[in-house]
C-alpha cells in the first residue's frame, strides 16, 4: 500500500557537470535544475526542438544492452540508470535533468560525481507529503533463461542486496547490502561500472564504448591477451601501453573495494528501480541482476502498486461531520441541483480530494436511464469525479467564487461496476502534476461497494470569469 513518509525534496540551484558519453565518445552537458512537487525524475533534451522531456517512467524502456535506455515519442535517453541512482541515493523527489545529448557523461563510470553536485546545488524541502510503497508480501521476477531473481519483501526500511557470480574465475562471486539509503553515498555512489574482455572487443568491433578509458571502467581479463587485442586497447584507450594485473584487471585502475563490481550492480538495481515511480520500503535481494532483469521486476512493481493504488478505497468515517457539506460545496462550485452531483468533502489536502455522492432514486436522470432498469450514466460519473476535483483545482485560488473550471480532456476512462439507487460513491482525486497556468490534471477514481467502479484521467483548465 502507498503511505505518507515526510516530504518530499528537490535540490536548491541548478548545477551542470561536463563528461563524454560512454558509447557515443561525445562531449556532453549535463544540468540538474530544481523541480514543483510531484514532478518526479525528468531527463530533457536541450539539443532537439522543442526540448522534448522524457519522464523517468519504466513504461518508456525500450532497451536494456549496456544500459537501461528510454525512449518516448522516438526521443531517447541513454544509460539512466546512475544519474537516477544518485537522486535515489540523497533521497531526491524531484528534478529536471537537462541534456544535450541522448547520453549523461559516464564520469568515471559511478554515480560519484552526480552525488557531488547535488550536495553540491543543495537539497531542499518541499511542502508535498512523500509517498512510498510499503511492501506487505513477498514479491518475486524470475528470468529462467538466465537464472536471474529480483524479490523484495517486508522491511522498516529500502533496503537492498545485490549476489552476483558471472561464473568467471577472475571475478568470482560476490555480494554487497545497502542497509539503509543513507549509506549510498559513502558505500555504494563511487563503485564502478566494469565489463569483461571478451565484452569489450564485441563493443570496439560494433564502434561503441567510444567514451571509455580505463579510468570509467574496469576491465576484467577472462581470456588470453593476444597482441592483436592489445594493440586494438592501446588505441582505444590511448594508451601506450596496457598489462593485467595480478588481480585479474587492465592497469591503470585499482579497485575501491574487493568486491566493487557486486557494489556498482547495487547502484544499477537502484537507479533501475527508480522507474518505478513511487520509494520502497521493503528489502530487494537480487541474484544476479543485470538492467534486463531489473526493469522487468521494476515494471511488474509499477503495475502492483497502480493497481494497489486503484482499489485503495478511501475510509471515511460516516460517523465524523465532514470537510464541508453540500452548502460549503456550493460556495465554491457553480453547479446546482439537478446538475450538482457532490454531496459532501470528506478530505482534501495540496495534492488530492476525497467527496461522496448518496445514489437515490430520486435523481432525474433515472427516469430515462433506463426505465425499469435504473443505472447512473457513466458519463455523470465522470461529472462527478470532475465536479470533486473542481474543488480541489478551486482551492488553488484564493477567491474560487470568481473562477470556473472547464473540461479540456478526458482520458483513459473505465467503467468497472454498474452504479445504481441506494449505492454511495466514493470519489478519489490526486494532482498528476501541479497546476500550471491554471491548468490541472488529475487521476480519478470513484468506487461503490469498496470496489472501483469507475477511473480517469481529466484535465481541465481554471479560468477567471470577473
Amino acid at each position: 500500500m502507498a503511505e505518507t513518509l515526510s516530504k518530499q525534496q528537490t535540490i536548491k540551484n541548478e548545477i551542470s557537470l561536463k563528461g563524454v558519453g560512454l558509447h557515443t565518445g561525445k562531449e556532453v552537458t549535463l544540468t540538474f535544475k530544481p523541480a514543483p512537487e510531484n514532478t518526479g525524475f525528468v531527463f530533457r533534451r536541450m539539443d532537439l526542438e522543442d526540448q522534448p522531456t522524457i519522464e523517468a517512467d519504466v513504461n518508456y524502456v525500450v532497451n536494456t544492452q549496456r544500459g537501461t535506455n528510454l525512449e518516448k515519442d522516438g526521443v531517447s535517453i541513454q544509460t539512466s540508470e546512475h544519474v537516477l541512482a544518485a537522486c535515489v541515493g540523497l533521497e531526491i523527489d524531484n528534478v529536471f535533468i537537462e541534456l544535450n545529448a541522448s547520453e549523461p557523461p559516464i564520469m568515471d563510470g559511478s554515480s560519484k560525481f552526480f552525488v557531488e553536485a547535488l550536495e553540491k546545488a543543495g537539497i531542499v524541502v518541499q511542502e508535498a507529503d512523500r509517498e512510498e510503497y510499503v511492501v506487505n508480501e513477498v514479491i518475486c521476477y524470475r528470468d529462467e533463461i538466465s537464472g536471474s531473481e529480483i524479490i523484495v519483501m517486508p522491511s522498516d526500511s529500502y533496503q537492498v542486496t545485490t549476489m552476483v557470480d558471472f561464473g568467471t574465475k577472475v571475478l568470482g562471486t560476490q555480494n554487497a547490502t545497502l542497509h539503509k539509503i543513507s549509506d549510498f553515498k559513502a558505500e555504494i555512489a563511487d563503485a564502478r561500472t566494469f565489463s569483461f574482455l571478451h565484452e569489450i572487443e564485441t563493443l570496439l568491433e560494433h564502434g561503441l564504448i567510444k567514451g571509455g578509458d580505463l579510468n570509467n571502467a574496469i576491465v576484467y581479463v577472462d581470456k588470453e591477451l593476444s597482441p592483436a587485442t592489445m594493440d586494438k586497447l592501446r588505441v582505444a584507450f590511448k594508451k601506450d601501453n596496457i598489462s593485467v594485473k595480478p588481480n585479474g584487471i587492465l592497469d591503470n585502475l585499482t579497485l575501491h573495494y574487493p568486491n566493487e563490481a557486486a557494489r556498482h550492480k547495487l547502484l544499477d538495481v537502484i537507479g533501475d528501480l527508480a522507474l518505478v515511480g513511487t520509494r520502497i520500503r521493503g528489502k530487494v535481494i537480487a541474484t544476479k541482476p543485470g538492467h534486463g532483469v531489473n526493469t522487468q521486476f521494476a515494471k511488474k512493481l509499477a503495475k502492483l502498486i497502480k493497481a494497489e493504488k486503484r482499489n485503495n478505497v478511501p475510509k471515511i468515517d460516516f460517523d465524523q461531520a465532514p470537510l464541508m457539506d453540500v452548502n460549503d460545496i456550493m460556495d465554491i462550485l457553480p453547479h446546482r441541483p439537478p446538475f450538482l452531483l457532490v454531496d459532501k468533502i470528506y478530505s482534501l489536502t495540496e495534492n488530492s480530494v476525497v467527496g461522496m455522492k448518496n445514489v437515490t432514486m430520486n435523481e432525474p436522470f433515472f427516469v430515462g436511464h433506463f426505465p425499469g432498469k435504473p443505472v447512473m450514466p457513466g458519463v455523470l460519473q465522470v461529472e462527478a469525479m470532475a465536479q470533486t476535483g473542481g474543488i480541489l483545482a478551486l482551492k488553488s485560488v484564493p477567491d474560487p467564487e470568481n473562477y470556473l473550471t472547464y473540461f479540456m480532456k478526458i482520458d483513459n476512462v473505465k467503467f468497472k461496476q454498474q452504479v445504481v439507487p441506494g449505492d454511495t460513491l466514493i470519489f478519489k482525486l490526486e494532482l498528476l502534476a501541479p497546476i500550471r497556468r491554471g491548468i490541472c490534471q488529475m487521476q480519478g477514481y470513484a468506487y461503490v461497494n469498496g470496489k472501483l467502479a469507475t477511473e480517469a484521467i481529466l484535465m481541465a483548465q481554471i479560468v477567471k470569469t470577473k
